[in-house]
């Protein structure tokens, strides 16, 4: 199954990374080389970072078993095309007497009722994920499963990527193509991605006056590479372990008399 394959492939190097970011993210915002993380994330607040680090890595791994089931039913992924404009429907010409209402069958006023319970649900969403995430109030699985089941897959990659961070020039030049037409390819909007990134570094260039020991983040390519340590895409690297050197941490050996 190629397509839910290529799917399940960029879940696991985003999983990977946000695995690598929980054990390493303490450590990371201790050096003034932060920002060039932290900048994705609109903050340099640890905690923060942290609570959209951990939601993100329960999206991913809800939406991995939710792939992993279908391809379990033999079914693959179609790649969608956007969602058409919709139309205004059509008004029926009034007839004589039409101005006269009628009253509501049972089964509209059901519906009715319906509706107004989604469209409360919708509005108690939407408050939710507008209030500041904190590791306090973090959601349940069960909720965030609730809400991979019921949005396109492209729509939930964009909402991992933007809980993980993820801008192109962190990523390999492949992987970041490939997170690209994931997005595109199952209805998500990579338009929104992009420009939810970009409000982020304004954001964070606004309150960077609150982190004075921070450097300017990095720009370049290998400035990058030097501070994450590898792309993503690639396999994780620690770079204060590369930093530290192979003989860190071995105790010194006396070779002297006693």
């Amino acid at each position: 199954m190629p397509q839910i394959e290529a799917v399940l492939a960029v879940l696991s190097i985003l999983t990977s990374y946000g695995l690598h970011l929980v054990k390493t993210l303490e450590q990371r915002a201790s050096r003034r080389s932060f920002a060039t993380i932290a900048r994705f994330f609109g903050t340099a607040a640890l905690d923060t970072i942290m609570a959209h680090v951990r939601r993100g890595l329960m999206r991913a791994i809800a939406l991995d078993r939710m792939l992993k089931a279908r391809a379990g039913r033999g079914r693959d992924l179609q790649v969608l095309a956007p969602h058409p404009g919709r139309e205004s429907p059509e008004k029926e010409p009034e007839t004589e007497g039409s101005a006269v209402p009628k009253a509501p069958t049972p089964a509209q006023i059901a519906a009715a009722e319906a509706a107004a319970l989604k469209a409360g649900e919708r509005l108690a969403r939407h408050v939710a994920a507008n209030e500041p995430l904190t590791l306090q109030n973090l959601p349940r699985m069960a909720a965030i499963e609730a809400e991979v089941r019921r949005s396109p897959i492209g729509r939930t990659i964009a909402a991992i990527c933007r809980d993980l961070g993820i801008s192109a020039s962190l990523c390999d030049g492949m992987f970041w193509n490939a997170v690209c037409d994931a997005v595109e390819w199952y209805r998500g909007s990579l338009g929104n991605l992009v420009l939810g990134i970009h409000q982020r570094e304004r954001t964070f260039i606004k309150e960077e006056w609150k982190h004075p020991g921070l450097d300017l983040a990095e720009e370049t390519r290998a400035g990058v590479r030097r501070v994450l340590g590898f792309f993503i895409g690639e396999p994780p690297a620690d770079p204060f372990a590369v930093a530290a050197g192979p003989g860190a941490g071995v105790a010194a050996v006396a070779t002297g008399p006693p």
